[in-house]
C-alpha cells in the first residue's frame, strides 16, 4: 500500500525545513519575498525517507549550451533538478557497494548487487560475448523500495495549462491555428492556450532568450517509460522498479483532466498504453523498460515559499508580489549544494570549477569511478575516452534510445532535442 500523500509531502517539507537558511529563498529589503518550488524523491518501504529534494525554476537558453561543456545544468526547474539529485544519490549508493566488493548478501539502503548482472560481467571479463549487452548493469534497486514525489506547484507545461489560463484576465481558450515547425514559435512555451496535449518548451517571459528545455510535464511523461534513471545511471543500475509510483500535488494545483491528459492512460500517453507492437514491447522489456504510469494524488500541505503562501486576504495591506528566486537548493542524503544559474554559488556560470555534483561532467566522472571500482573493462570503455555524444551513443544505451524514440513518435510528438553541449570530453587525471 503506497504512503498517504500527506505523509509524502510532510517527509519532504520536513527535510527542507531542516536545511540552513542559506538554502532557502530570501525576503528582500523592500518586503518582497522570493518564491520557489520544491520536489523530492523517494521512500524505502515501510518508512518514508527523503532521498533527494531540490528547489529551482529556471533553465539555460539554447544559445548558451555550447558554453556549458557539461559544467552548467541545462534545466534546474525543481522537478528536473530533484530527479538529477536522485540519480546522484543512487550513483553514490552504487559507489558505496562497489567499494565493499561483491558478497551477494550485501546491500545498501536502496541498492543491491544483481546476481544476473554480476554473472554477465564475469563473462565479459573472461572474453565471452553476450547478445544482450543492455542487461549487464551490476546493480538494481531493492524490491522493497518505492519512489514518490511531492511538487509544490503543478509541473509546467501540459499539466498546468488550465491553471495558467485561470491567471489570465480572460480564461477562455482562443484559437490561433497550428504553428508549423520552423517558425520561432515551434514547440510552444506559455501561450497558445487552444493547443493542449502537446510538447512544450519551458515557459518564460516573452522577451527571454529561447530555451529548448522541455516542460516538466513532458519530461515526467517520458520518465513513465524510461524510468527516473539518466542514461549514465542506466549503465550501472537496472531500470526496472526505478519508476515513480506517486506524484503528489497541492489540491489547488491539481486539475484532474489536465493531469490525466498530460500523464494518463487515456490522455496523450494512450498510444503507448494501448500497445505498441509485440516486437517493441519485447525490446522494451529486454532492456528493463515498460510503461509504468504514476498515480497523481493531492495533499493539503503547502510549501512555505510557493506562490500561494505569500498571499494575504487583507485588502487594505496586501503582501508585495513575490518574485522568482535565482537560488536553487540541491540536497540528498549524501550531498548538499546551493546553485545559482545552474552552477555552484560563488562561481561564474561557465567556470569549470562551478560544476555541481549533478552536472553532466560530475555524473559522468562518478559513473566512471564506479565502473573502475567494479573492474569491468567493457563497462569502463563505454564511459571513458570518448566525447559526451559518443558515450550517449553507446551500445549499452541502445534499449533506452529505442524507448525514447518510440514514445516521442507515438505520444510526445514535436519533441525537439536540446543539443549543443555534447562535444566535450572528460579529462581524467
Amino acid at each position: 500500500m503506497p504512503p498517504h500523500p500527506d505523509a509524502i509531502a510532510d517527509c519532504v517539507l520536513g527535510a527542507f525545513h531542516a536545511l540552513p537558511a542559506k538554502f532557502k529563498p530570501r525576503t528582500l529589503a523592500d518586503g518582497r519575498r522570493e518564491e520557489d518550488a520544491t520536489t523530492p524523491s523517494s521512500s524505502p518501504s515501510p518508512l518514508l525517507t527523503c532521498a533527494a529534494l531540490a528547489t529551482g525554476m529556471k533553465c539555460l537558453p539554447q544559445n548558451k549550451l555550447e558554453l556549458a561543456k557539461g559544467n552548467v545544468l541545462h534545466d534546474w526547474h525543481a522537478e528536473v533538478l530533484a530527479i538529477r539529485a536522485f540519480n546522484r544519490f543512487l550513483v553514490d549508493e552504487c559507489a558505496d557497494l562497489a567499494k565493499r566488493g561483491f558478497p551477494t548478501q550485501q546491500a545498501g539502503g536502496w541498492v543491491r548487487w544483481r546476481q544476473h548482472g554480476q554473472n554477465a560481467l564475469d563473462g565479459e571479463r573472461q572474453g565471452k560475448d553476450d547478445e544482450n549487452k543492455e542487461d549487464r548493469q551490476p546493480f538494481e534497486l531493492k524490491e522493497d523500495v518505492s519512489i514518490h514525489m511531492y511538487c509544490s506547484e503543478a509541473p509546467c507545461g501540459d499539466a498546468s495549462m488550465e491553471l495558467v489560463m485561470m491567471e489570465q484576465d480572460d480564461a477562455t481558450p482562443w484559437t490561433t491555428g497550428s504553428v508549423p515547425e520552423g517558425t520561432g514559435e515551434y514547440m510552444l512555451g506559455r501561450g497558445h492556450f487552444d493547443q493542449l496535449g502537446i510538447v512544450r518548451r519551458k515557459p518564460a517571459r516573452p522577451d527571454a532568450p529561447i530555451t529548448l528545455s522541455k516542460s516538466c510535464s513532458d519530461k515526467l511523461a517520458l520518465k513513465q517509460c524510461t524510468s527516473l534513471l539518466s542514461g549514465l545511471m542506466s549503465m550501472l543500475l537496472r531500470p526496472e522498479r526505478v519508476y515513480l509510483g506517486t506524484l503528489v500535488l497541492p489540491k489547488d494545483q491539481h486539475v484532474a483532466h489536465a493531469v490525466g491528459r498530460a500523464f494518463g492512460r487515456q490522455g496523450r500517453m494512450r498510444p503507448v498504453a494501448s500497445g505498441y507492437g509485440s516486437r517493441t514491447q519485447k525490446a522494451w522489456r529486454r532492456a528493463g523498460y515498460g510503461f509504468n504510469p504514476f498515480e497523481v494524488k493531492t495533499t493539503s500541505r503547502e510549501f512555505e515559499y510557493s506562490k500561494r503562501s505569500g498571499r494575504t486576504t487583507n485588502v487594505t495591506s496586501p503582501a508585495p508580489p513575490a518574485i522568482s528566486s535565482n537560488l536553487s537548493a540541491l540536497w540528498t542524503a549524501k550531498k548538499q549544494e546551493i546553485l545559482i544559474n545552474g552552477v555552484l554559488q560563488g562561481r561564474k556560470q561557465f567556470d569549470p570549477k562551478g560544476a555541481g555534483c549533478a552536472s553532466r561532467r560530475s555524473m559522468w566522472k562518478a559513473v566512471l569511478d564506479v565502473a573502475g571500482a567494479v573492474g569491468v573493462p567493457a563497462l569502463q570503455s563505454e564511459v571513458a575516452g570518448r566525447s559526451y555524444a559518443e558515450m550517449k551513443s553507446s551500445k549499452l544505451l541502445e534499449g533506452r534510445q529505442v524507448v525514447k524514440t518510440d514514445v516521442r513518435k507515438l505520444a510526445l510528438q514535436g519533441w525537439k532535442s536540446n543539443i549543443g553541449d555534447e562535444a566535450w570530453t572528460l579529462e581524467v587525471g
